[in-house]
């Protein structure tokens, strides 16, 4: 006689909303590098039945699409557990729609996912019409909601019961601010190019005009715009070019006070979700995906020392500072799996080719340093690490 399988059986009482929804939760942990015991097979079992083609995400019913297209463009796939300026985690909305359907509004939420269910996926425009009605009803009462302290409270004891992620009620928030602005966002990013290539002077310059003409209506949603400007850029670090550029000066003090000095930050947190996917690839061992990773790590760090002057004594390099320790501890701990005679393709010199001799005397000159006084004992350094 064939024994019963806990898991599958455990599995088969969830509703399939569960079931995605705990798909999404044990993603979430193991982006944070949380160990579960035994949940590999649980996550290959719903991987399998929620990821028949192959795809990264959980796909969502027609209600739940119409409803958060507005956020499409802003999502991310990253680390949830630290501040990702203008982006929204795309772990959070499998919760947050618990949360609206079953506490927010029940009745209303219940009668627009029936009512696009009805409407059949021919019919796109006025699913979009109706999704529209709903989140103008969602934004007025989460905006009612929110007002007080208790509220907010409230909220964040309800969403605590669909998910330990600690970042969703500021995605929750973070919605808000979409819903607000999400006709003027829309407009901001069907006039961006589909591209915007190496983002020298001339698209940089037309990139701050239609920022600076977007701002001046919703300032609140600014960040948002910036990280659609970031979609379209090949090298996710150009986007510290809208504050260094206008800058009167390379230090940090100076970029700091321009107005688009919070893309520095952005492109920080884009570093942090790059050591969560670096993290992820090892641990599944997919060495050649962690060396395209690392690489752009190692290229995003350069160009931040190179571009920002006194670096390391502002809150971004004190920030960057934790986060390639953190990432060196990641590839050192892979490296040290194998014997010291065998070659690791991580642990490649040529990964981190701007940190050569030549390479870095180059960075000094650039950077300004008086390298034969103030500068000696780093280039002893320097020579010490080729």
């Amino acid at each position: 006689m064939e024994r019963p399988d806990p898991i599958q059986d455990y599995l088969q009482r969830l509703k399939p909303l569960a079931r995605a929804n705990l798909l999404t939760e044990l993603e979430r942990l193991e982006m944070c590098g949380t160990e579960i015991p035994g949940s590999a097979d649980v996550l290959a079992r719903l991987r399998a039945e929620f990821r028949k083609d192959g795809s990264t995400q959980t796909r969502m019913s027609n209600p739940l699409r119409y409803f958060f297209a507005p956020l499409e463009s802003l999502l991310v796939d990253g680390a949830p557990e630290h501040a990702n300026a203008g982006r929204i985690q795309r772990g959070s909305l499998a919760p947050i729609w618990e949360w609206v359907s079953r506490d927010l509004l029940p009745t209303m939420a219940r009668d627009y996912a029936n009512g696009i269910d009805l409407i059949g996926a021919d019919n796109k425009r006025e699913a979009q019409q109706a999704a529209s009605t709903f989140q103008t009803k969602v934004l007025k009462s989460l905006e009612n909601t929110l007002s007080t302290p208790d509220g907010a409270n409230q909220t964040r004891t309800k969403l605590a019961t669909y998910t330990a992620s600690r970042s969703v009620f500021d995605d929750l928030t973070k919605m808000l601010g979409v819903l607000r602005a999400r006709e003027a966002l829309s407009k901001f990013n069907e006039a961006l190019p589909p591209s915007l290539g190496k983002f020298e002077d001339a698209q940089v310059a037309k990139a701050t005009q239609w920022l600076d003409a977007f701002a001046k209506k919703n300032t609140e949603a600014l960040p948002f715009a910036l990280a659609l400007v970031a979609r379209k850029l090949k090298t996710s670090w150009h986007l510290i070019r809208l504050a260094t550029k206008p800058a009167p000066s390379k230090n940090a003090a100076d970029i700091a006070a321009m107005p688009y000095a919070i893309t520095v930050t952005m492109v920080l947190d884009r570093l942090d979700d790059k050591r969560a996917a670096l993290r992820v690839a090892l641990k599944n061992n997919r060495v050649l995906v962690a060396k395209e990773i690392l690489t752009d790590i190692y290229d995003t760090e350069y160009a931040l020392q190179v571009r920002i002057d006194a670096l390391e004594e502002s809150d971004w390099g004190k920030r960057l500072h934790y986060l390639m320790n953190a990432i060196a501890e990641l590839v050192e701990t892979e490296v040290r799996r194998f014997p010291d005679n065998v070659g690791h393709v991580l642990g490649s010199r040529s990964l981190r080719s701007h940190h050569s001799l030549a390479g870095r005397l180059t960075y000094l000159a650039w950077k300004g340093r008086d390298v034969v006084s103030g500068g000696a004992a780093y280039c002893k350094k320097l020579i010490g690490q080729t």
